[in-house]
C-alpha cells in the first residue's frame, strides 16, 4: 500500500525535481538567471499583489518568503483576494493569513514552462502537487490557460507574467485556491 502511494506521486515529483532546476522563461533546457529579489521581495514590488504583500506580512509568513528554500508562490492578485472577503484580502487574521498563504505555496521553483511539460507528460488527469497547507492541487489546461484547482474546488488560471527570483518563483493567479469560511 505505501508503495502504491510513492508510485502515486512518482509524476509529482519529477515536477518539483524539474522545477528545481529551471529559472526564468527559458525554453526547456536553457537557464537563464534569475532575479536577485527574494520572493518577499518581489511580492512586494508587483503593484496588483498588494492584498497578499500584506497577508503575508500579517502572518508572519515574510520571513519564510525571505529565506533560502525554493518555493513556488500561486500569488492571488488583489481583485480575487478582494472577493474572498475583506478579512483575507486586508491579512487582518493572522491565523487566516497564514492558512491562506500555505494554501498557495508549493515547494521548488516551477516555471510555466515547467508545468506545461509536466502537463504534457501527465496525461487527462493534470498533475498534482502537495502545498505547504498538506492538501492537493491540480494543474490542468483549458486552452491555452493553466488552471489550478484545489481539493475543496476553488479555482484560478494563472495569469500576467511569472517572476523568477533567488528563491522561488511567483505565479500570478486569478482566483483563492482556499474557500473563505
Amino acid at each position: 500500500m505505501r508503495n502504491q502511494r510513492l508510485w502515486a506521486l512518482a509524476p509529482l515529483m519529477a515536477l518539483c525535481l524539474v522545477g528545481c532546476n529551471r529559472t526564468n522563461d527559458a525554453a526547456p533546457g536553457e537557464a537563464a538567471a534569475p532575479s536577485n529579489e527574494t520572493l518577499a521581495a518581489a511580492i512586494a514590488g508587483q503593484g496588483d499583489l498588494d492584498n497578499l504583500e500584506n497577508a503575508t506580512r500579517s502572518s508572519g509568513l515574510a520571513e519564510v518568503l525571505e529565506g533560502k528554500g525554493s518555493y513556488t508562490v500561486l500569488a492571488p492578485v488583489n481583485a480575487a483576494l478582494g472577493a474572498a472577503g475583506s478579512e483575507l484580502a486586508g491579512g487582518t487574521l493572522r491565523a487566516q493569513s497564514a492558512a491562506l498563504l500555505r494554501a498557495h505555496i508549493v515547494p521548488g521553483a516551477l516555471t510555466r514552462a515547467d508545468i506545461e511539460a509536466a502537463l504534457s507528460r501527465g496525461g487527462s488527469e493534470g498533475v498534482k502537487m502537495r502545498t505547504m497547507a498538506d492538501s492537493l492541487i491540480t494543474f490542468t489546461k483549458n486552452g491555452d490557460a493553466i488552471v489550478v484547482t484545489a481539493a475543496d474546488g476553488a479555482t484560478g488560471r494563472l495569469t500576467g507574467s511569472e517572476e523568477v527570483v533567488s528563491n522561488g518563483v511567483v505565479q500570478p493567479v486569478d482566483g483563492v485556491l482556499i474557500r473563505a469560511e
